[in-house]
């Protein structure tokens, strides 16, 4: 760490301009803290501006020679999703990431329970969400030479279980938008290979310290620490496009 309490700027990140949608949540608030750390310019964003605001205040805090920032962006709106993408890389010359943390769950006691309400709203938090920012942001990863998309997905879209047909559903098609984006940027490498990304972190659940605080006894088997997950995001710099473009990366044992 340097004076700043920044790590010292050699990695894939320092410099890099990411943008992180869904960026209030215990998950959205450790990528933050995570790419603040390595040196890049973060850019987030989230539907609740006050959680959003302590969000960017603490990354900001935590690393005092960082450039984090927070705006409101409604994702179900392809055209606030542009204006958002846009802005960004006129005000920091760049964009190098994207990270899709929007997420929600419903569920349902048995498949014959469920309610397709549920549908209708996993649907605009998983799958919408993940078209308007993968549409809006493709353009400027392209021209990034670390460009990269990652998506946070569940176990559960390979092997979806009774009670969660909407949930489960819902994530296996942003998993397979997000593997055409990968195709994407495979066809627009050429012959000399992706130069760009989009990448799939899947996970079983998340944990994080206030969950083990109210559930002392509790296992959380086969959990990923948000600490880890936002580790793993920063991890996909790290490696080559080719290495990780249209690939599921597995944080849980695959079932």
């Amino acid at each position: 760490m340097n004076g700043t309490g920044r790590a010292n700027g050699s990695g894939a990140l320092e410099g890099a301009v990411v943008a992180v949608a869904g960026a209030a949540g215990p998950a959205g608030r450790a990528t933050l803290l995570r790419l603040a750390e390595a040196g890049a310019t973060v850019v987030a964003s989230d539907a609740h501006p006050e959680r959003l605001a302590e969000a960017v205040d603490a990354a900001r805090y935590a690393h005092g020679g960082a450039t984090v920032t927070g705006d409101t962006v409604d994702l179900l709106d392809l055209a606030a999703a542009r204006d958002w993408a846009a802005r960004t890389e006129k005000e920091f010359g760049r964009i190098d990431g994207l990270v899709h943390l929007v997420g929600g769950w419903r569920g349902s006691a048995s498949f014959g329970e469920t309610d397709l309400a549920d549908w209708d709203v996993l649907e605009k938090l998983l799958i919408r969400t993940v078209q308007s920012t993968s549409l809006a942001f493709q353009e400027g990863l392209q021209r990034s030479d670390r460009g990269r998309y990652v998506l946070i997905s569940a176990a559960g879209a390979s092997k979806p279980t009774a009670g969660n047909a909407a949930y489960a559903s819902a994530k296996a098609a942003a998993e397979a938008w997000t593997l055409a984006l990968g195709d994407a940027f495979r066809r627009a490498g050429g012959d000399d290979g992706p130069q760009t990304a989009a990448a799939i972190l899947v996970i079983k659940a998340l944990v994080h310290d206030a969950m083990r605080a109210e559930r002392p006894n509790a296992k959380f088997a086969g959990y990923t620490d948000v600490k880890e997950l936002a580790e793993a995001i920063a991890g996909v710099w790290d490696k080559p496009a080719a290495e990780v473009n249209g690939k599921r990366l597995w944080l849980t044992p695959q079932p």
